[in-house]
């Protein structure tokens, strides 16, 4: 059902210095910072030749990762995303076997305008997992 890691996920206390560290320290290829206010976050991508590194950074007091910089101040893995061909069917076949999907269960989109859904990391040992339709 899954395809491919689309990326990892990061929370960083300082959005600037994380994209400098990856652009300048390892010379990677950084995006500039967009905001996406439905998910509360700011992300930068770091692109890699098999898949991507995003960075995260609350956006607003009422940011859903500002408990988790809170929790971690110095940052951390925040999720993992892996592709999918068909987000509805993902989500229903994965409800099906007892898996919790957080939110309404209704995709949202996604930092790259595609769908994607969040399972709930108790049910996939302790890590977070987006899905994002391909």
């Amino acid at each position: 059902m899954i395809g491919r890691l689309n990326h990892v996920a990061i929370v960083v206390p300082d959005l600037e210095a994380a994209a400098r560290t990856y652009r300048d320290t390892l010379g990677a290829r950084v995006s500039a910072p967009v905001d996406l206010p439905a998910h509360g976050v700011t992300t930068v991508f770091v692109e890699l030749d098999n898949t991507k590194i995003e960075l995260l950074h609350p956006l607003g007091a009422t940011s859903p990762i500002a408990k988790f910089l809170a929790e971690h101040p110095a940052g951390g893995m925040h999720h993992v995303c892996y592709e999918v061909d068909d987000i509805l069917a993902a989500r229903d076949r994965l409800r099906a076997s007892g898996a919790r999907v957080l939110g309404d269960g209704e995709p949202k989109t996604g930092a790259h305008g595609k769908p994607v859904l969040f399972l709930h990391p108790k049910d996939f040992l302790g890590t977070l997992v987006e899905l994002e339709q391909t």
